[in-house]
């Protein structure tokens, strides 16, 4: 496997600038996750990895060496589209051994057969080396389309979003294995999405990509935990994070249209600013210090979603199982002090 360095890449389509100086290091067997809405530049810079586009400027390194020059079959490395781009006609088991049957590559039969056994194996989808992809499910056409990757042995897998088109629980148990085959194997592995559960639970670290722009790279707890901009926030926790407009002066911050005053821990903010709250931090309880009225209850089985009125100001708070709190109702709450996100201008944190 290898590591991947990106250094100042700049990919423009017409006037619109796709990507921009953007500088990212994947290391050698790293689950690294680029995560970001659509537009964002998340499947350009795959396409530029792969040799499918050529940037403007920068560099493309693998193990220190250059690669902008090579062709993209010299690159060596796999790609895994969200359309799954098998065969029809082929059964699985020639699907998975197509890469290895190329002109570039000319695996000796008793090779390929092996591969794609252990390949098959990896994946659950021996029972079905004989059938024709046209009559797989979606959730099985998206194994071979993984195990055909698998089967090249590459220097890195391009993973563009592969589980998009997958409904939710079998997205969950393929997020799942694929981690676990990631690990087994110690692949250099790049994974687009725009479902941050996916970055969250898979990456061992993420990168947010808007509209081109690296804004940050870090843990899944990093990013969590200390988003370096109010678009990362967003990105980043389900329920959302509660955005709130405030003024902050003399070590306190007081929400805008609301009674809620909390203390301003570190930083210097001062002036306008966004408070941010993670759902789980705003904590209900008959003790807390704010008081609220309910407005919505949303029961989801384990948790339930609490959404709070607070003078002019919405928020929402997640209770552990059902929530005894009906529409209307008083309830008073407490926001973690030492859990607080502070955006200053142009939505950058400050605190």
């Amino acid at each position: 496997m290898s590591d991947v360095r990106l250094s100042n890449i700049t990919k423009t389509f017409g006037d619109i600038n796709a990507l921009d100086d953007i500088s990212l290091e994947i290391k050698d067997g790293e689950f690294f996750v680029l995560l970001g809405p659509t537009g964002a530049g998340k499947t350009t810079t795959l396409r530029i990895i792969a040799g499918l586009e050529k940037p403007e400027a920068g560099e493309i390194s693998f193990d220190g060496e250059v690669v902008n020059a090579l062709q993209p079959a010299d690159r060596d490395v796999a790609f895994v589209f969200q359309q799954y781009s098998l065969y029809p006609n082929m059964s699985v088991y020639d699907n998975l051994a197509f890469p290895l049957r190329s002109p570039l590559r000319k695996t000796p039969e008793p090779e390929v057969r092996q591969r794609v056994t252990a390949a098959a194996e990896k994946l659950r989808i021996s029972h079905l080396l004989d059938r024709k992809t046209a009559r797989l499910s979606g959730g099985e056409m998206q194994r071979v389309s993984i195990g055909r990757a698998i089967v090249r042995e590459p220097r890195i897998f391009l993973m563009d979003e592969p589980l998009s088109n997958l409904d939710a629980k079998l997205r969950e148990s393929l997020r799942v294995e694929l981690k676990h085959l990631q690990k087994t194997h110690g692949s250099t592995t790049l994974f687009v999405t725009h479902d941050q559960i996916e970055a969250l639970t898979m990456a061992d670290r993420i990168a947010v990509l808007d509209a081109g722009h690296l804004l940050q790279v870090g843990t899944p707890t990093d990013i969590y935990d200390h988003p370096a901009t109010t678009v990362v926030a967003q990105l980043v926790g389900t329920p959302r994070i509660n955005l709130l407009p405030a003024q902050a002066a003399d070590g306190q911050i007081q929400v805008t249209e609301s009674s809620l005053r909390v203390p301003l821990n570190g930083g210097r903010a001062s002036g306008e600013v966004m408070l941010g709250i993670r759902p789980e931090d705003v904590r209900l309880g008959s003790g807390g210090r704010f008081e609220g009225s309910v407005i919505l209850t949303e029961t989801l089985g384990v948790e339930t979603l609490v959404h709070l009125r607070c003078g002019g100001q919405a928020l929402v708070s997640v209770v552990a199982g059902a929530a005894p709190y009906g529409v209307n109702s008083t309830v008073h709450f407490d926001i973690a002090p030492d859990r607080l996100h502070v955006f200053g201008a142009g939505g950058v944190r400050v605190n």
